[in-house]
Parts: C-alpha cells; sequence; structure tokens
C-alpha cells in the first residue's frame, strides 16, 4: 500500500504521481488510467481518484472521453502556478 504525506491531500499526490509517471515515459500518450486500478493501487476511495484525473484535466496531462475514460494527451502538462 502506497504511503501518503499526511500534510498534504491525497488526490493532489496521486495527481503528481501520475504527472511524474508521464514525464518519465512509464505512461505514455493514449494510455488509459483506469480509476478501479488506481483505487487499488493507492488503497482510496474512487472519490479521491476522480479528484486527482479532474487536477490531471486541468493541467492538460489527460482528457476525459465520454463513456470512454480518461486517457494521457500528447502534450506536456502544464505546471500548476
Amino acid at each position: 500500500m502506497f504511503e501518503f504525506s499526511p500534510s498534504r491531500p491525497k488526490w493532489e499526490q496521486i495527481s503528481e504521481i501520475i504527472t511524474s509517471r508521464i514525464a518519465t515515459g512509464e505512461l505514455q500518450p493514449d494510455d488509459k488510467l483506469s480509476e478501479v486500478e488506481l483505487t487499488a493501487e493507492f488503497g482510496v476511495d474512487r472519490k479521491t481518484v476522480r479528484k486527482a484525473v479532474a487536477a490531471l484535466r486541468e493541467a492538460d496531462a489527460v482528457v476525459t472521453r465520454k463513456g470512454m475514460g480518461s486517457f494521457v494527451t500528447r502534450r506536456e502538462p502544464r505546471e500548476e502556478q
């Protein structure tokens, strides 16, 4: 099970981990982010994963297609300001 820092929201930490995986090439453009798999990997509620994915979408790191899921985009994620 993943150990989260108690001083920061879990969704924020998950978002950073996924951003790092995109930057290192572990996640490639068009790779699907499975809420079920992320929920199991991080041991969190699905709502937490959805909030992390929403942050990634806001940063242009992923795109969500209705009825299909969320996918890594082809462009570099924007840095949070």
